[in-house]
């Protein structure tokens, strides 16, 4: 007796269509038998099958039985007999994956289009399946049409290789790049279609879309634009302002885009009230001067957004973390007015039961905590907890920083901190070279370790070379020798100098020495540090030497021995070390000669660096930096330790440390009273707005030297301007600049081309 084929019980199953009923006779299965099986163990059929010996075998289980066997996805047919109590199952096996092979791919990879299949379960070694390799040719596709190749083509070629295996061949055109050809905007009218245009990431060709691959289509930068064009008419009152739909036409050949976008821009509005209601827990007057949404103003989405966020914040400060702020509208369509109140919902006051840190397998718990400024089983302070953060950041251990605070389950009133870090590496051992235009060539060879076993002490060895400068040091700070914060640290050296490489003076100098310091915190932003050394510095002058140095050998001979006391100050407010747009650099350094050295000395130096965010892209700094130096006693001022201005540094647009005072050479010299001001505005590169590794700037600089006996006169400062262009490269910050000098005297030397430094310089 033999049961119904494969193909007739599956699709009466699947399909529910009814079928002509072949009667089994019902029987107790004493055996089953597997044929066909090529490489599937035979337990594998077993373990699939629903029945087994001694169960009852009817009509039922053999659908049940073949449906099962055809659902593993092991077969192209799968038959159920039976000769007379024996249960024959008979398969035929789907071939494997033996090879897969891609031809024709350039913009993607082959191990980036094989992980493609092999996210769609196509993978060599797996069953052959040709709706999964369809599926996976249109996963590749996507992958094309989602870098703007929509004229994409995948051809597909499967053979058939012995036992039982299959070879699959992907030949890949990709075509050429779609690129977007025209961008319509209707039912614009209180807004020009090109200042709308220009808010939008995605453009049409330019000149610099070759690189920035503006032009080419992407729906999730398609949507980020329209949250911009929705964003820009809501903070300027359009408050019933909408897209209403958009148009994607590409053209025959799959190569060119068409984008239609149509607004209702609706009427401006003008806010006619603010009110707050609610548990405001907080005197609604502090509340209120927060709110930046203001009576008779222009409605904007922003000063809204900003004023619930600034509200929201206080209220996490004083230990409300779910505190909510939901802002409802009344609109009066009649007078174009809105009113909006604000219900205050501050929840519970909140508490941190625990702090965990995660991710720090190398380290220690303790350098984690220590820089943190929200306690545990304190009141939640969201001041504190984004304060926490930022420290964090400022060590440099780690890559990547997140803070959670879940709350703590059947509690109403706790949730825990969760601090998860990735580290990065904190060691660096740096073989390489920069070069600096007035510097030359520098070869660097350092090794630094800035998280010492995990400890956060910091270890450096550093050996830097150039034409004009030698510099070996060592170097181990602890900054917290104290869990108050207290930094200690020590250093020796070696240098030496031959200003004659960049006309600085026809001498050289040899010294060594050491130093240690220390430095406390006073407040969050502010720190002072002292510190005590030794210098041992040696001058090597013929007469051929600058008057200047010939008068100070023979006045303090030609090796003198120093022990410079220094203190320190600073306060540093920034967003950011590497790319700041807000906050303030101050700091004022003094240096004094101990009375027991060979040369009695005091130097001041300060510089105020201030940052002023312009929108959410610009900012303007503002940096003004001062020197004064003077002997005292019958001492005269060291001229090695003068101010220089000029270069990349300090004023553009002249020689580096050319401005002020020169020798009888014609060499700048430098001198003991110095003042540099510069403002920049910085801006990202068109078309790299969001990346933080470049910036433009215009700039003007200004500022001058003076030399012993000399009155600071501002007849004296050297002027410039230009254009700048900063990259974070991989191979160290590269600096162009490009800038036109004034007031340059005949004695200075001024660099009106390109000015550049390329590397770290020491």
């Amino acid at each position: 007796m033999k049961l119904k084929s494969i193909n007739l019980l599956l699709a009466a199953a699947l399909s529910g269509i009814a079928f002509p009923t072949w009667a089994v006779e019902p029987f107790v299965i004493r055996d089953i038998r597997v044929e066909g099986l090529q490489r599937t163990d035979a337990g594998t059929i077993f373990n699939y099958l629903p029945v087994k010996v001694g169960d009852r075998f009817d009509d039922d289980r053999a659908q049940e039985a073949i449906k099962a066997l055809f659902a593993t996805g092991f077969f192209n047919d799968v038959r159920v007999e039976s000769n007379g109590q024996v249960l024959i199952v008979t398969v035929d096996e789907r071939p494997t994956i033996a090879q897969i092979n891609v031809n024709g791919s350039k913009m993607l990879d082959k191990d980036q289009i094989k992980s493609a299949l092999k996210s769609q379960s196509f993978a060599e070694g797996r069953i052959f399946d040709q709706s999964v390799l369809d599926a996976a040719v249109q996963e590749i596709k996507q992958q094309y049409y989602s870098r703007g190749r929509y004229s994409v083509v995948v051809k597909t070629e499967v053979t058939k290789l012995e036992r039982n295996r299959v070879g699959v061949q992907l030949d890949i055109s990709e075509g050429e790049v779609a690129r977007i050809q025209q961008i319509n905007i209707v039912g614009n009218k209180a807004f020009s279609e090109d200042d709308l245009l220009d808010m939008l990431s995605q453009t049409t060709g330019g000149w610099l879309t070759w690189y920035t691959k503006a032009d080419q289509y992407s729906k999730q930068k398609l949507s980020a634009d329209l949250e911009k064009l929705r964003s820009w008419y809501m903070d300027r009152g359009y408050i019933e302002f909408n897209v209403e739909s958009t148009q994607v036409a590409i053209s025959e050949d799959r190569e060119g885009i068409f984008l239609t976008l149509n607004l209702t821009e609706g009427k401006q509005f003008e806010v006619s009230d603010v009110k707050l209601l609610g548990d405001t827990v907080i005197d609604p007057v502090i509340l209120k001067k927060l709110i930046t949404l203001n009576t008779g103003e222009v409605f904007s989405r922003e000063s809204l957004n900003r004023s619930i966020a600034a509200i929201t914040d206080t209220l996490g400060e004083q230990g409300y973390a779910f505190a909510n702020v939901n802002a409802v509208p009344e609109i009066d369509q009649k007078n174009n007015k809105v009113a909006f109140t604000l219900y205050i919902d501050p929840g519970k006051k909140t508490y941190i039961r625990r702090i965990n840190v995660n991710g720090n397998s190398q380290t220690r718990d303790v350098v984690v905590r220590r820089e943190l400024r929200q306690l545990e089983s304190a009141a939640y302070d969201g001041a504190k907890i984004k304060r926490s953060k930022q420290r964090l950041e400022q060590l440099d251990y780690f890559a990547e920083i997140a803070v959670d605070t879940p709350l703590v389950p059947d509690t109403a009133d706790q949730v825990d901190m969760n601090i998860t870090v990735t580290e990065k590496k904190s060691g660096n051992f740096n073989i390489g070279a920069g070069y600096g235009q007035s510097e030359g060539v520098v070869l660097v060879l350092s090794l630094s370790q800035s998280n010492f076993l995990g400890s956060g002490k910091q270890f450096a060895i550093d050996v830097n070379s150039s034409s004009s400068n030698k510099v070996y040091s060592l170097g181990v700070t602890n900054p917290y020798a104290t869990p108050d914060g207290v930094s200690v640290g020590w250093n020796v050296y070696r240098r030496d100098t031959d200003p004659s490489r960049v006309d600085l003076g026809q001498y050289t100098t040899s010294s060594y020495g050491f130093g240690s310091n220390f430095s406390l915190p006073l407040t969050e932003s502010n720190r002072i540090g002292f510190g005590l050394g030794y210098e041992s510095l040696a001058i090597q002058a013929d007469a051929s030497a600058p008057q200047h140095v010939l008068d100070f050998v023979n006045n303090q001979g030609a090796r003198n021995k120093t022990f410079p006391v220094s203190v320190n100050w600073g306060r540093d407010t920034r967003n950011s070390a590497s790319y700041p747009t807000s906050g303030w650099l101050l700091s004022l350094n003094g240096e004094i000669t101990a009375p027991f050295s060979d040369i009695d000395y005091y130097k001041i130096s300060s510089r105020s660096q201030y940052f002023v965010p312009i929108g959410k892209e610009m900012s303007l700094m503002w940096n003004v930096e001062g020197g004064y130096g003077h002997s005292y006693g019958n001492n005269i001022y060291p001229f090695y330790k003068n101010f220089y201005a000029g270069g990349v540094g300090s004023i553009r647009g002249f020689r580096s440390g050319s401005v002020g005072p020169i020798d009888s050479h014609g060499d700048g010299m430098g001198g003991d009273k110095r003042i540099v001001n510069n403002f920049e505005f910085f801006f990202p590169i068109p078309g790299l707005k969001d990346d933080r590794s470049t910036r433009l700037s215009v700039f003007a600089d200004s500022g001058a030297v003076w030399g012993p006996g000399s009155r600071p006169d501002l007849s004296d400062l050297r002027y410039s301007a230009g254009v700048a262009f900063t990259w974070v490269s991989p191979v160290g910050p590269i600096k162009l600049s490009w800038a036109a000098p004034f007031n340059a005297q005949p004695t200075d030397r001024v660099e009106r081309g390109l000015q550049f430094q390329l590397g770290q310089v020491f």
